[in-house]
């Protein structure tokens, strides 16, 4: 009986990895647009979007995760993290997670 429980702990704690990587991903491509839309378009925005996005990860999910966002518009940011497995920062399943947010680009008087 003892090794199933384990087994089913085991099961648990990946599942709690999984979702608590998606609020990550979510949580990143949210404070990217945030800060997307008060940059300039182009290389600012971009710069600004993906240190904003990268600012709250830990180092077990900041090391394969990419942040990408929109150049002018409508300014939408995309995140990608990698799933770890068991421990945070020492494997990830070859599964990512993807975290997109959008926002109306803000306009400069």
């Amino acid at each position: 009986m003892t090794p199933l429980i384990i087994l089913t702990l085991v099961l648990v704690w990946q599942a709690v990895l999984v979702g608590y990587t998606f609020t990550l991903a979510g949580n990143a491509a949210d404070e990217g647009v945030r800060a997307g839309t008060a940059a300039a378009p182009g290389g600012a925005r971009q710069a600004a979007c993906s240190a904003a996005g990268m600012k709250h990860l830990s180092a077990a999910w900041k090391g394969d995760a990419t942040v990408n966002c929109s150049p002018s518009g409508y300014v939408t940011a995309d995140v990608s993290l990698r799933v770890p497995v068991l421990f945070p920062g020492v494997f990830s399943l070859p599964a990512t997670v993807h975290g997109h947010a959008g926002a109306v680009e803000e306009v400069k008087h």
